[in-house]
């Protein structure tokens, strides 16, 4: 009974809107089958190279910096609102015409147009958060999020390893499905809300308390910060490239064992996120949370590197969800604390950044890893560097924080 006034009471002060958006976000990813299959979708299916697929699914990443950079531009012009509004209609057809295109330079050139317009999403949604969050409450309202997320994600790819089997032009209907659900549920609830929000900006700004406020492109100690972001995404996103190519060709896992190893990961996360985050709150500095986070994830690859039987990868599962429930919804906390009032959505945007560069060079780069030195190689690598990232974070947050604490008190 403890146990569950601990995790109810985890829920406890998060606003209405916080709900909604992560209601919002759970259709939305229910629907999300496509790419974690799309490595297999394209190696097995369309046949084409592991190299090539490599290639081709770094143009999700090209087309997630340009949506990243993009959608935070505009989110700081247009409003969240309308960003992420025409981010979940617009995805509608693109994921549609998706089947349609099976050659490589096609299928690159769909994935960049439909990631483009995806990503744009994303710094978007990280402002709404941080707009409708108590202050005290940011870090359990991205969580709140990713845990809508990953109970998607739970959904997703436990669905997609079924339908995949029969056919795999379900997994893009479905996502595009799931899009246009989200996104009429989004414009119902916060339309009214955004006319509300967009009436007081304009009385704010016509009293002059808008201050202009610097770009996050000129902040030093933030760009190092992303650049290390960079470097633990690089490493963590091998769960959406080569991590499934691994399962299936050398561990000689199923498509549908894939799925229900992929929805294990989010239904832990569901289980155990709000908790973890609310006891690292708790006990844990900022940086000590990123090291401890960033450690556990590269130690769950570098398992790999040494056994691949069927309990190792529950275990190596197990420790990635921990590890990334103490690293990604601590990024988002972090990159709000650093940022300013005015221009949250350009410093969201620049921290999606290096989310969406590490999606260029990890499936290419792993992939070449794999192809060239070996699973190995490539799990034991990917542990030795996050020990390092997570070294790096433990002395770059407080750094690049002091400041701003100062400037507060």
């Amino acid at each position: 009974m403890k146990l569950l006034h601990i995790y109810a009471s985890s829920f406890k002060g998060l606003s209405q809107e916080s709900w909604m958006l992560a209601l919002v976000m759970l259709i939305n990813r229910s629907g999300s089958m496509v790419l974690p299959f799309l490595g297999v979708y394209m190696t097995a299916h369309l046949h084409f190279s592991i190299e090539n697929s490599g290639i081709i699914l770094s143009f999700f990443g090209i087309g997630s910096v340009i949506g990243s950079w993009l959608g935070g531009m505009i989110t700081d012009r247009i409003g969240e609102y309308r960003v992420q509004s025409l981010s979940l209609l617009l995805s509608v057809p693109l994921f549609c015409l998706i089947p349609l295109f099976t050659t490589e330079a096609g299928l690159a050139g769909i994935i960049l147009a439909q990631s483009i317009v995806s990503e744009s999403f994303r710094p978007a949604n990280s402002v709404a958060i941080t707009k409708y969050a108590k202050p005290e409450n940011i870090t359990r309202a991205f969580s709140l999020n990713r845990m809508a997320i990953n109970l998607g994600f739970s959904i997703g790819p436990a669905l997609g390893g079924i339908l995949s089997a029969i056919s795999y032009e379900f997994l893009f209907y479905s996502n595009a499905l799931g899009a246009l659900l989200a996104g009429l549920l989004y414009i119902w609830f916060f339309g009214k809300r955004n006319k509300l929000a967009v009436a007081k900006a304009k009385k704010v700004k016509e009293a002059k308390l808008v201050t202009k406020e610097s770009s996050p492109y000129r902040d030093h100690k933030f760009l190092i910060y992303c650049v290390f972001c960079m470097l633990f995404s690089i490493c963590f996103f091998q769960l959406f490239s080569t991590l499934t190519i691994f399962y299936k060709d050398t561990a000689h896992l199923s498509q549908q064992n894939i799925g229900y190893i992929l929805a294990y990961s989010g239904f832990l996360i569901v289980l155990l996120e709000m908790s973890l985050v609310q006891i690292a709150e708790k006990y844990f500095t900022l940086a000590f949370t990123m090291l401890i986070g960033t450690f556990l994830c590269g130690f769950s690859y570098a398992m790999l590197g040494f056994d691949y039987s069927i309990i190792t990868l529950v275990i190596s599962m197990t420790l990635l969800c921990i590890g990334e429930i103490w690293t990604l919804p601590f990024m988002s906390t972090i990159t709000a604390l650093r940022s300013g009032k005015n221009n949250k959505g350009a410093y969201m945007g620049l921290n999606g950044i290096s989310f969406s560069i590490a999606f260029i060079i990890t499936p290419y780069l792993g992939t070449m890893i794999a192809d060239k030195l070996g699973f190995e190689v490539l799990w034991i690598g990917t542990g030795a560097l996050s020990v390092l990232i997570a070294g790096a974070f433990y002395f770059i947050i407080p750094w690049m924080l002091k400041d701003k604490e100062e400037a507060r008190s």
